[in-house]
């Protein structure tokens, strides 16, 4: 007997997206910790064979990166794009483009930046450490954006919960 596909997910809405923002903060970020974020997030990717480059920007300095295999060099654009949606809004990449659909429009139609600099597509959230507010980014690219995007809540959800 074969067994039935796997339900997905359902699409987080704008208010779902907006309360990981609110519990996914963080009292201080430091190098040490941007290292054993990166490394979780890497050993998710390993365990999941997910083909995925991951990077942890704060301030404007790359803390993190690295590329896993089935990777690509497009991947980094596509983390630099995304990234700078994060850096520009100050809230998750996926979020920003989910705000834009729940308007009926879309990121590249309605924010008038470059789409070869800005990507509103899943896979960057903010690094927000209480009383600074965004200081970073952690980011993910490889996968489908919604999968991106949960795969780096999965891991700021355990790493906080290891504080």
């Amino acid at each position: 007997m074969t067994q039935p596909a796997p339900t997905p997910a359902p699409v987080p809405t704008v208010e779902e997206l907006e309360a990981q923002e609110r519990r996914l903060v963080f009292r201080r970020f430091t190098h040490e910790d941007a290292w054993a974020l990166g490394s979780l997030l890497v050993e998710m990717a390993r365990e999941r064979q997910a083909p995925v480059a991951v990077d942890i920007h704060r301030a404007g300095q790359q803390l993190f990166h690295a590329a896993l295999p089935g990777s690509a060099p497009d991947n980094d654009a596509w983390i630099a794009r995304k990234r700078r949606v994060v850096e520009r809004y100050g809230a998750a990449s996926y979020l920003v483009g989910a705000r834009h659909r729940a308007k009926g429009t879309t990121f590249e139609e309605s924010s008038r930046l470059d789409p070869d600099t800005y990507a509103a597509h899943g896979g960057s959230f903010p690094i927000t450490v209480e009383g600074a507010g965004v200081i970073g980014a952690v980011t993910v690219s490889g996968l489908p954006q919604l999968e991106d995007h949960r795969m780096v809540v999965e891991a700021l959800e355990r790493f906080l919960a290891r504080l």
